[in-house]
């Protein structure tokens, strides 16, 4: 039975975010964000170190050029061997899975959190003493294997990125992308299917 507002968020039922056991998950992540975007790439060992408590559920191979942003990093799973350029985010209110041998371009964002259509229902609201709080709700995000995400690339929650798809500069990606496609746009739709025509090989022998 769901109780407190750590069981709803992560069942994305409506919860309180003000909850004093979410602000205090996500104060550590935030203060570990900044201590890990205060170091350099050679700080290998301290980074490592960041990272083991900031993101528990990664696998090894994990390169963050930084400056990172997570709500919590508890909740997100890394794979094997992924790898985010400068400026990645990530919200995750709900579960983020993120597949082996993912590759992030700058400026990346991955939002679980979804706010009230209605305005009275999105707005802030106050208890008996005054106090100020807001309801919300978030959706998992999934990211298969060998998947690739260019520069600013915005993934919406409720998303599902499915194996080895590439997904264009800029896009915003609202709906599941199936596996083995690039789709590009805001919203981001499926162009095409990637094929062995795709070969890095074959691209620069035309050159």
């Amino acid at each position: 039975m769901i109780k407190t507002q750590l069981e709803r968020m992560l069942a994305g039922k409506l919860y309180d975010p003000s909850d004093a056991e979410l602000a205090e998950l996500r104060l550590k992540a935030h203060k570990l964000s900044r201590r890990y975007n205060n170091t350099d790439e050679d700080e290998t060992e301290l980074r490592g170190e960041i990272l083991a408590e900031l993101t528990p559920n990664a696998q090894s191979g994990l390169f963050l050029q930084g400056p990172v942003y997570f709500d919590y990093g508890i909740f997100t799973r890394f794979g094997k061997n992924c790898y985010a350029n400068f400026n990645f985010t990530v919200l995750d209110c709900c579960p983020v899975t993120i597949g082996d041998d993912v590759f992030f371009g700058p400026n990346c964002s991955l939002l679980t959190p979804m706010h009230a259509m209605l305005p009275a229902e999105r707005n802030i609201r106050f208890r008996p003493d005054g106090s100020m709080y807001d309801l919300e709700y978030a959706k998992p995000i999934v990211i298969g294997n060998n998947c690739w995400l260019g520069g600013n690339v915005i993934v919406c929650g409720g998303v599902t990125i499915g194996d080895g798809s590439v997904i264009g500069a800029g896009s915003v990606v609202t709906r599941d992308i199936p596996p083995g496609h690039l789709a590009v746009g805001n919203p981001c739709r499926v162009i095409r299917r990637i094929t062995p025509a795709d070969s890095v090989e074959i691209k620069s022998s035309i050159l």
